[in-house]
């Protein structure tokens, strides 16, 4: 109960700051205040700040070349950290190459590295890299707050065909540990989901993933489903935008989730964060983890299960990375 009255107060006073009016809102209300609250974080300058110091760095790196700009990146007394922004880099193979509080990465190959939700955040990073540049979420080790794990926005670009360069802003007070049996459950029902559009064609598949009195409905569990060229072909909750395409849908912290997901899908399944309507809390913004699985070769099917209903904690110590010293 701490936990969640800190996080709706540090989202709430974003709100007011942004709006100018007071904060003083009743306990009935706090729900609607966190909605307004999340959306209103991608607008912020730390957001802003965060972009033009990536975009900086990958200039400097163009311009300074490859081995200049490593050694720049490393320095934890250097122009590339700024409080709890640091620049970090990697090749497209996954090899760190420069990472300022965690030289124990540097030269070791961290592709299939994934935080404790199970999101595989170097090759989200990397896809959005490929885009030219983009944002995607993960948990990370802080510096700032004795490298406790927490959420991240993080943004990527990319220097050349070789390599790219990403840093991130920490979401501090914001809960994202899930439990492990619902993330067991979500891969559960999306495997269920795959299996039955497998078993018996993707039209029929379609229509049951559609319908809210079906079986891939569950509360504010239910499948969703989109070909790779973003239209949207299951939306439960959504039916009016049904044969849209959401390919450049973002989220409230300016998140393309949906390219995200198809990423993800692509590389066969996964799991990823972003903030999106729960309908049970009347389509309020919710912190969300999704699962996502490719079926054939031109469409995905998925689930998520939102934060403010699934016993998500911050972070814990140790981190999941093991302390610098005994890595």
């Amino acid at each position: 109960m701490t936990t969640n009255i800190a996080y709706i107060a540090i989202l709430l006073t974003v709100t007011a700051i942004a709006s100018g009016v007071s904060i003083a809102e009743d306990a009935d209300s706090e729900s609607a205040n966190l909605s307004s609250s999340s959306t209103l974080l991608g607008q912020s300058s730390s957001i802003i700040e965060l972009v033009d110091f990536v975009r900086e760095a990958r200039d400097y790196a163009r311009d300074a070349g490859c081995e200049k700009a490593y050694q720049e990146f490393d320095n934890k007394t250097g122009e590339f950290v700024r409080g709890d922004l640091y620049i970090y880099a990697y090749d497209f193979l996954g090899t760190n190459v420069a990472h300022p509080f965690r030289p124990d990465f540097i030269g070791k190959d961290k592709a299939n590295l994934t935080d404790p939700n199970g999101v595989a955040l170097i090759q989200d990073l990397a896809d959005c890299s490929r885009r030219g540049e983009d944002f995607t979420y993960f948990i990370f080790p802080n510096p700032d707050h004795s490298d406790r794990d927490e959420l991240r926005v993080g943004y990527a670009a990319k220097v050349d065909d070789n390599w790219w360069v990403g840093s991130g802003v920490y979401l501090s007070d914001v809960p994202a540990f899930f439990q492990s049996e619902s993330r067991e459950n979500l891969v559960a029902f999306v495997d269920e989901a795959a299996k039955y559009a497998e078993e018996n064609g993707r039209e029929k598949a379609l229509q049951a993933f559609n319908d809210r009195n079906g079986s891939f409905v569950r509360g504010n569990l239910y499948i969703f489903a989109y070909d790779y060229n973003g239209t949207t072909l299951s939306l439960p909750y959504q039916p009016e935008l049904l044969g849209s395409n959401r390919m450049d849908a973002k989220d409230s912290n300016g998140i393309a989730f949906l390219r995200n997901c198809i990423d993800q899908a692509k590389r066969g399944e996964g799991y990823l964060y972003y903030i999106y309507p729960n309908p049970g809390k009347n389509m309020d913004d919710d912190l969300k983890l999704s699962y996502v699985k490719g079926m054939d070769s031109d469409w995905c099917v998925g689930a998520g299960i939102y934060a403010s209903e699934s016993n998500t904690t911050n972070a814990t110590s140790p981190t999941y990375l093991g302390d610098i010293s005994s890595s």
